[in-house]
């Protein structure tokens, strides 16, 4: 059965690209949205805009929180859903907005996590070993630590892209917003041998290298955002880290830099963060990781944990 939803959630997100430009991955997390959306619209047997109703969009945000996803996905669903039904009430599809007393989940002031140092060394060194893609692999988990990345931001790397002698990445962020990553030595180390490793493989020159994507799957497609997150998990496992993902590893970059001094405004550029609130969060980490140092390393505080041993 052709379900028409679909047409028009093409539609939509033809707007979204052409007319309010919005990046590609917003596009791609909205995309996924709405094609849950529309699966579970035809289990419920609405096959058009005139039937769909209230409790269908309520339904839905239901059945996705109860399938386990965090609030921040639940709170995007809601965000795709509300986008799409007010595009089919501005396209006289419905009567009225059915999503304007829609409500979702609210979200806590969750702080980011970060992995301890000597962890990410784990994770990034001993990790990928097993990999039979283990070259990649490292060198991937080494750039998304050294230069902080987004997971979209590593997939959308091409070789053009990474200026090897200045150790500089020039990224395209949220909002397709440009900026400069430097990344350091071992990392450049990695990139180096990866490099080498493509144009033995492919016979390729330099020249060829250029226009083609940093990081591949299946032949010469670029590596994906599911892949990254799979091999990252993989890596973290093998070190018996759990609940590690690419966003992990940023969130320990930009929380160690704070931690050894780094200005909060220079951390705030690095992230490409637009506002300074979303940076300051990491200080909130920092302060927790210096309250568990010195719970466990304070020479009197260890005193009074063998005392009441004793007692």
């Amino acid at each position: 059965m052709d379900f028409s939803f679909s047409t028009h959630v093409d539609a939509y997100l033809e707007r979204l690209r052409d007319v309010r430009r919005c990046s590609k991955h917003t596009l791609a997390g909205y995309s996924v949205d709405l094609v849950q959306f529309v699966d579970y619209l035809e289990q419920q047997k609405v096959e058009t805009p005139d039937q769909l109703e209230f409790d269908h969009l309520r339904g839905f945000l239901r059945e996705m929180t109860g399938y386990g996803f965090a609030k921040t996905s639940a709170v995007r669903k809601l965000s795709a859903v509300r986008g799409l039904v007010g595009y089919l009430f501005e396209q006289k599809l419905l009567s009225r907005d059915l999503s304007r007393n829609l409500k979702g989940p609210r979200l806590g002031e969750s702080l980011p996590r970060a992995l301890a140092y000597e962890d990410v060394v784990r994770l990034v060194e001993e990790g990928p070993k097993k990999s039979k893609h283990a070259l990649r692999d490292r060198t991937v988990l080494e750039l998304l630590y050294s230069a902080g990345l987004r997971i979209a931001e590593l997939t959308g790397l091409d070789w053009k892209n990474v200026e090897l002698e200045e150790r500089v990445l020039r990224v395209h962020g949220k909002g397709d917003k440009e900026r400069l990553c430097p990344f350091g030595r071992v990392a450049r180390e990695w990139l180096e041998a990866w490099s080498d490793h493509v144009l033995a493989e492919k016979k390729w020159t330099r020249d060829d290298l250029r226009d083609r994507p940093v990081f591949t799957g299946n032949g010469d497609a670029r590596l994906t955002d599911r892949t990254v997150h799979r091999l990252v998990c993989a890596a973290a496992r093998e070190v018996g880290l759990y609940d590690v993902s690419p966003h992990t590893l940023r969130h320990s970059y930009a929380t160690h830099l704070l931690e050894r001094g780094a200005p909060l405004r220079t951390v705030q550029e690095l992230l490409g963060h637009e506002n300074l609130e979303t940076t300051q969060r990491y200080l909130a980490v920092c302060t927790r990781h210096a309250h568990e140092a010195y719970r466990n390393a304070h020479p009197l505080l260890e005193k009074e944990r063998l005392d009441s041993e004793h007692v």
